[in-house]
């Protein structure tokens, strides 16, 4: 039988080529290992059906002495961490309270202060909770300390991550590692949304309160947190002092003089909120409109 020869259009290889070239610029590429002494803060990700940790290359440079007005709170946390780091009880951490009062950015300034001390912290959406048993088990033999953070956490309900969460603080068979710490912040202080009927189950026991059980699961999940910080609206002074000291950092001249202190009051008055974050976003503005 006669060899069979087979010609290959050179026009059809080359775009062959490019077809690759161009489905390989659209695929993600492969994640790669957290390298826990160059980068500090990571996020967990999916990847083709997998989880993995992606590093933060550019994590928020916030201090804890740009925290303002919540000397209380940063007081409580600190300490609370500098027992984890040091290998002493501590407790994992709900952060709840009014919007834009500082409880994420408390997380984040705790992060840079004590990096050089091996803190990590890893990012966990409220939707990829179901991979917490994932996301620790590789961090039992690790010589770090982790803050595992989960921002704006709130549940609704049979939403199945919250039950991962409870098992994660404290019911399931298998234990926490202790080089990982928990740390939520919520606006809600039992994450999960309370309703007038919930209490039509409540009963009188010998004179005592007894929650209906609608209530009680509810409560349930905050109680697991073993330190509770709550985070109030600012009154007017806490928040024109916020906005002082950003116009301080900013450079601003004139600081906070009559005509800033007026402006600040309407700016606030407008977003509807006297709040750290409110004062920041004034300062930014004011600064930058002045220096036109």
């Amino acid at each position: 039988m006669a060899p069979v020869t087979l010609t290959v259009d050179p026009g059809l290889a080359e775009r062959c080529v490019v077809l690759l070239e161009r489905l390989e610029a659209l695929l993600p590429e492969s994640p790669l290992a957290p390298d826990w002494e160059r980068d500090r803060a990571f996020r967990w990700r999916r990847w083709n059906q997998r989880g993995y940790l992606q590093a933060v290359r550019h994590p928020h440079r916030l201090r804890l002495a740009d925290l303002r007005r919540i000397d209380r709170q940063k007081a409580a946390l600190d300490l609370n961490v500098r027992q984890f780091l040091a290998g002493h009880p501590c407790n994992n951490v709900l952060l709840w309270g009014a919007r834009g009062t500082g409880k994420s950015s408390l997380i984040k300034a705790l992060l840079n202060e004590y990096a050089d001390r091996g803190l990590r912290l890893i990012e966990v959406d409220k939707h990829d909770l179901l991979d917490l048993p994932d996301i620790v088990a590789p961090l039992y033999d690790r010589p770090e300390r982790f803050l595992l953070y989960c921002d704006d956490l709130s549940f609704e309900a049979h939403d199945p991550s919250y039950k991962a969460l409870k098992a994660m603080l404290d019911g399931s068979i298998n234990t926490a590692p202790d080089n990982v710490l928990l740390c939520a912040t919520s606006n809600r202080r039992h994450l999960l949304p309370e309703s007038m009927r919930d209490n039509q189950d409540a009963r009188l026991v010998e004179g005592e309160l007894h929650h209906g059980e609608a209530v009680e699961e509810k409560i349930s999940l905050s109680e697991r947190f073993g330190l509770w910080l709550a985070f109030h609206p600012f009154g007017q002074e806490d928040y024109l002092a916020i906005v002082a000291y950003w116009l301080e950092q900013l450079d601003d001249p004139a600081r906070l003089d009559d005509e800033a202190r007026e402006a600040a009051l309407r700016w606030a008055l407008h977003r509807g909120s006297r709040s750290g974050r409110v004062a920041w976003q004034f300062a930014r503005d004011w600064v930058g409109r002045r220096g036109l």
